[in-house]
């Protein structure tokens, strides 16, 4: 049984070790609690098929609560839209908000285990900051998770990861991401 009063992630403690030194070094900040640091990951699966089927939320909610190790929510609409076939409260989708050892230990997975697996990849966009320190992108199969089992899965959804930083610039976010490990294109 794992004890939860002593136990910190790999990626904790490397930022702590490494990074928190490294950013010091090179943005010259006079007090370590300057350094900016993840606040949150959020991950977003969105269902489109669900309007023909409604357990197939179910199904991506299962299949997210797998990768994020928590439960997540069920998102649901929030108006009808009749070309999409898509009613008022009908489930669309499911989102979960990932926060201190649980959110190092999905970016450590992200970023050694899954990102490496996805197919034709040539690194993430180095663009798809939201200018506030914030990192979104998207991954096409969510069967690059080692949780998912192929064998049992009867579809493929994408999904969306927003990493949070508490980083005030741009610049400051990619440093931090980068010392992460987070494989940008040159």
């Amino acid at each position: 049984m794992l004890d939860k009063t002593n136990y910190e992630p790999r990626l904790a403690k490397f930022y702590r070790d490494v990074v928190i030194p490294e950013m010091v070094k090179q943005f010259g900040y006079k007090n370590k609690m300057e350094v900016p640091r993840l606040d949150k990951v959020v991950l977003n699966m969105g269902v489109g098929e669900s309007t023909g089927d409604s357990k197939k939320a179910a199904v991506a909610a299962a299949d997210l609560a797998m990768i994020a190790g928590q439960k997540p929510v069920v998102t649901r609409a929030r108006k009808a839209i009749a070309q999409f076939k898509v009613r008022e409260n009908m489930p669309i989708g499911a989102k979960v908000t990932l926060r201190r050892e649980r959110m190092f230990e999905f970016v450590d997975r992200l970023v050694t285990i899954a990102l490496p697996r996805v197919r034709d990849f040539r690194g993430l966009n180095g663009k798809s900051f939201d200018g506030r320190g914030n990192y979104a992108m998207g991954i096409k199969e969510h069967i690059v998770f080692p949780e998912i089992n192929y064998d049992k899965v009867d579809q493929i959804w994408g999904m969306d990861v927003i990493v949070c930083t508490t980083a005030k610039t741009d610049d400051e976010a990619r440093a931090l991401l980068k010392l992460f490990n987070f494989p940008f294109r040159q």
